[in-house]
């Protein structure tokens, strides 16, 4: 048995355990810990409490230490210089001209790091940027490139509930949610009323989906659908057309409204309803032509038998044709015999 404590770096952040050693720590203490990054210090949000050794988590570190007022006061210093990094980057950015948005910045508490965080539509060459920010700040830099629900997550907001996000107040990791979920729930699949302030749909479609369709108190689960070609549907927020599908690995690629691809599993995606999903044909009604009946494929043993009917006959034309080049003159012959000689003018006929 050993006594681990849960500790917070960030607002909403993951929950890291840490060995309690011979400290006492109380819920809400700040200590000092040694992470991957170096020394940081956290907030205590987990009691101890004993863990057996067969489920503690691998290579578990100890706290340092109890975080006193110096290391308090350290740490709003950092958040100072954060600050003011956060202003010089700006200003870098615009000078050299980067297509990107820089969302936030971290200072490490040993001041032996400093992180960028910054979103951007596609891939961006900030080489210049990390070697002119080193000459100004004299320590390592770091850029990390993140998503929009990191985004929202790290600048906060008000859902549409009139709430704080979800994100940014209690939950420390991103569950994944699929616009199955709403369809179960039946909810309107409108992109813009499920979807948060990121852009994505909203993580608390994820709250109630496990009483739907359980076979529970809720209704039963409906039969999985099977996307075609030119179905009309949604899928991760966006909506669009099926325009190819893979039986092997069951995903379906879409061709968004906007002009963008993108491929889905089959249980991710929710067909439209109410709209036809093949393209109707113009042609008019005096130029249509039936469709070619199917016909009932045949025997096939019957087909080979008369096929070596007529092969056999070929055969025997081709081995016996003097033969019946023979037959045929002396039958000509033979008629030619019995003609009888045309009598000539003045003779009488013979009898």
């Amino acid at each position: 048995m050993q006594t681990i404590v849960g500790v917070r770096f960030k607002a909403a952040g993951k929950i890291y355990s840490f060995g309690q050693g011979q400290l006492t720590i109380a819920e809400g203490d700040y200590v000092v810990v040694e992470t991957t990054r170096g020394m940081e210090c956290g907030k205590v949000v987990i009691a101890s409490r004993e863990v057996p050794d067969a489920s503690l988590p691998p290579n578990l570190r100890v706290v340092h230490r109890v975080a006193d007022a110096s290391d308090l006061a350290r740490i709003e210093e950092n958040h100072t210089r954060e600050r003011e990094a956060r202003t010089v980057c700006e200003e870098k950015i615009r000078e050299l001209g980067l297509k990107m948005k820089l969302v936030d910045v971290e200072l490490t508490f040993d001041l032996s790091k400093m992180l960028f965080y910054f979103t951007a539509d596609g891939r961006v060459d900030f080489r210049q940027l990390v070697r002119e920010l080193a000459g100004v700040f004299r320590t390592r830099i770091e850029l990390r490139q993140i998503g929009v629900r990191d985004e929202a997550k790290m600048m906060g907001g008000m859902g549409c509930c009139g709430r704080p996000l979800c994100c940014a107040t209690f939950l420390g990791d991103f569950v994944p949610v699929s616009i199955r979920m709403a369809k179960e729930q039946n909810l309107s699949l409108n992109p813009t009323k499920i979807s948060g302030i990121c852009g994505r749909l909203m993580c608390c479609l994820k709250y109630e989906s496990e009483g739907y369709g359980c076979g529970g108190c809720m209704r039963a689960k409906k039969a999985e659908y099977t996307p075609a070609l030119n179905d009309r549907v949604i899928a991760e927020d966006a909506e669009g057309r099926v325009v190819a599908v893979s039986e092997q690995r069951r995903t379906a690629t879409i061709l968004t409204d906007d002009g963008k691809t993108l491929v889905a599993a089959w249980e991710d995606i929710v067909r439209v309803e109410g709209e036809d999903s093949a393209p109707r044909s113009h042609v008019p009604h005096e130029g249509r032509q039936r469709a070619p009946r199917e016909r009932a494929p045949r025997d096939r043993a019957p087909r080979e038998r008369s096929e070596r009917g007529v092969r056999s006959e070929q055969d025997e034309r081709t081995e016996r044709p003097a033969k019946n080049t023979g037959e045929r003159r002396r039958a000509q012959g033979g008629r030619r015999q019995q003609r009888r000689p045309r009598p000539l003018q003045g003779e009488a006929p013979h009898e």
